[in-house]
């Protein structure tokens, strides 16, 4: 409750502070204007910020010298040095690590390159090593009449045990 009452406090110092500074739309002032005819804690609050606006006028204006102003180019002019020094200190690191992650970068996608390679592409060896037990066996093949003479001799299991002997 105490936080929405400020946000209404707050919203109604901006609104008249903008009234007294002359930044409202004329319906914006007529708006202020008629809550002021209406409302006397509303008009209380308009006299409080004229009175301050009064004081501050009031005040004397500081002044300052022209050390001051040096001064303050000085600390600018130092931090933007102290910048510049460490961004040139930082740019070494910053270009090797660049350098690396674009060649691990480079590694990785060679290394992806490699097994999509190998995952598609079949070796040429790989038909000899499947071939391998046909080619130990070649002169016994050579030997038979047809195919249909090697089919009866698997079907009787010859072929299953040479294959186990060859594993």
């Amino acid at each position: 409750m105490a936080e929405h009452q400020s946000n209404g406090t707050e919203q109604l110092h901006e609104e008249l502070t903008a009234y007294l500074d002359g930044e409202l739309s004329a319906e914006a002032v007529r708006a202020v204007e008629d809550r002021l005819a209406r409302d006397p804690d509303y008009r209380h609050e308009l006299q409080r910020l004229e009175k301050a606006w009064h004081l501050l006028d009031r005040l004397p204006r500081a002044m300052v010298d022209e050390s001051f102003t040096k001064t303050t180019i000085e600390m600018v002019a130092l931090a933007a040095c102290e910048e510049a020094q460490v961004v040139a200190h930082e740019r070494p690191q910053r270009l090797r690590r660049q350098r690396l992650a674009a060649l691990g970068g480079v590694l990785v996608a060679g290394l992806f390159g490699f097994v999509v390679g190998q995952l598609i592409w079949r070796s040429p060896n790989e038909q000899l090593l499947d071939d391998l037990p046909v080619l130990e066996n070649f002169d016994l093949y050579y030997q038979a009449d047809n195919l249909e003479f090697l089919r009866q001799l698997e079907h009787e299991g010859l072929f299953s045990e040479a294959d186990d002997h060859a594993s």
